[in-house]
């Protein structure tokens, strides 16, 4: 009897991972990811059922927004794109402007206003600054909204202005905001605040939910200030983490890159709440304070967002199609350097090619697991000839690239597959050189805190034990 049950129970087991290795094979991924994953399965078949169910399943064919709704929620964007007076795409940039239009209806807009605000210190008394100054409404879409003074200082921020009338809507990540009590989001809903999570996690949708992630940071006040960049809403973002400095990059945009962020959270707000909002009230003409007019430059600006159940990787193949334009030099910070191989092979060729292509990763990260897994891949850049900086004066968190005096992105997106793949991310392409030469000022000035990763021997020629982690733990990137 006993022998019977042990036959069936072997049976099932491989029933079940014959089932799995086929949904692997049909999924019609990279034949290396498909072989890794038929690997993971077959030899360690609990655990990689397990990590497969969890972290394996391909999301990116399902639609999370219906076209008829997407549509109708870029109406309104789409006529003041047209109202645009002289709009002017570079050439040697209308491939990429083009790529996103035909992608995802990422419109430019022109007549752009950019605050460029390296720490928290600079962001937080900015952002206050403007909600105190709403007057119609406020959306927020964040990864993370921390309980604690910084977090609670908005909330009250917000709560004071739903109270003076304004509408407010609140998109927070469900994972990224899991040690945060229900108290703290109910607290604002009971003052009428409109609070929703992303994606919440919840038995059984867990194993297909909780590798998909909003690690958006877009903030809309009254249709007229946008920001976007790397920021969330906690107090670590001012003080940083233990002894290290927190070390960032955000936007407050005015102009028509506004339309672009409020589009952005008007689809993420239609996917959690099911209410379409088209209202031409939330795209108003964008005027000056001193003149009532509006501030014609060609300060061309997209929103860009990317998710795992988008058609195409946006972001992705923005940041492929800008490293392989580039002529001169490639400046790129990221907290984490983790590229899927289409990142990593168009920077190895750029470097190859004669461009100055340049790394800057913090030397010490808040995720140590990852820093090692990264350490292989920077050597890897290193030795294809990128030159890659440490950063030594803190934890760098920011996110942008910055080429050849003429293109700069900016947002919550990694150079990392979680970013790539995984995350629904947002970044915006700006195609100006006042603003690309200022962020290149920025990466230099970083770059002067930083130390070359070749004149640290040990990291060049690490111990046999060492590497074998680091070739360990870069098995795992994907997951990361």
């Amino acid at each position: 009897m006993q022998s019977l049950l042990y036959i069936t129970g072997v049976t099932l087991m491989w029933i079940v991972i014959a089932m799995a290795v086929i949904h692997v094979v049909m999924d019609n991924r990279q034949p290396a990811k498909t072989m890794a994953w038929a690997l993971v399965i077959i030899f360690v078949p609990v655990i990689g059922l397990v990590f497969y169910l969890f972290f394996g399943i391909n999301h990116r064919k399902e639609r999370l927004v219906s076209q008829r709704s997407l549509d109708q929620l870029t109406k309104r964007s789409m006529l003041s794109f047209v109202e645009q007076q002289n709009l002017r795409v570079p050439e040697r940039q209308k491939q990429l402007v083009d790529l996103f239009v035909n992608q995802s209806f990422s419109l430019p807009f022109k007549d752009n206003q950019v605050d460029i605000m390296t720490d928290g210190y600079a962001f937080f008394p900015e952002l206050l600054r403007d909600i105190a100054q709403a007057s119609h409404h406020i959306h927020i879409d964040m990864y993370i909204i921390e309980d604690d003074a910084l977090g609670r200082l908005v909330a009250d921020a917000l709560i004071d202005k739903a109270r003076a009338g304004v509408h407010i809507r609140v998109i927070y990540d469900d994972v990224g905001c899991w040690n945060v009590g229900h108290a703290f989001f109910e607290r604002m809903r009971e003052e009428g605040i409109e609070v929703t999570p992303y994606l919440p996690v919840r038995f059984p949708s867990f194993t297909s939910k909780v590798n998909y992630r909003n690690h958006r940071k877009l903030i809309v006040i009254d249709g007229r200030v946008g920001y976007v960049g790397g920021m969330n809403i906690a107090l670590r973002y001012v003080k940083g983490t233990g002894e290290q400095p927190w070390r960032d990059t955000m936007l407050r945009m005015t102009g028509g890159a506004v339309y672009g962020i409020q589009r952005a959270f008007l689809v993420d707000w239609y996917f959690v709440d099911r209410t379409l909002i088209t209202d031409r009230v939330y795209y108003p003409q964008h005027l000056t304070p001193n003149t009532q007019s509006s501030t014609p430059n060609n300060c061309l600006a997209q929103i860009v967002t990317s998710g795992p159940t988008n058609p195409y990787p946006e972001i992705m193949q923005g940041y492929v199609r800008a490293i392989q334009s580039a002529r001169r030099y490639i400046y790129i910070e990221t907290p984490y350097f983790l590229p899927n191989e289409p990142v990593l092979f168009a920077l190895k060729t750029a470097s190859v090619a004669g461009v100055d292509v340049r790394i800057l990763c913090p030397r010490r990260s808040d995720a140590r697991f990852v820093e090692w897994a990264s350490r292989s891949y920077l050597r890897e850049a290193y030795e294809a000839g990128i030159k890659v900086y440490l950063y030594e004066s803190g934890f760098l968190h920011s996110k942008m690239m910055v080429c050849d005096d003429s293109l700069t992105t900016c947002g919550s997106t990694n150079v990392d597959f979680r970013s790539f793949e995984n995350n629904f991310e947002a970044n915006v392409f700006i195609y100006d050189e006042g603003i690309a030469l200022r962020m290149k000022n920025i990466f230099l000035k970083d770059q002067e805190q930083s130390v070359l990763l070749g004149d640290i021997p040990q990291r060049i020629h690490p111990s046999f034990k060492k590497r074998l982690w680091e070739s360990l733990t870069r098995l795992l990137s994907p997951l990361l």
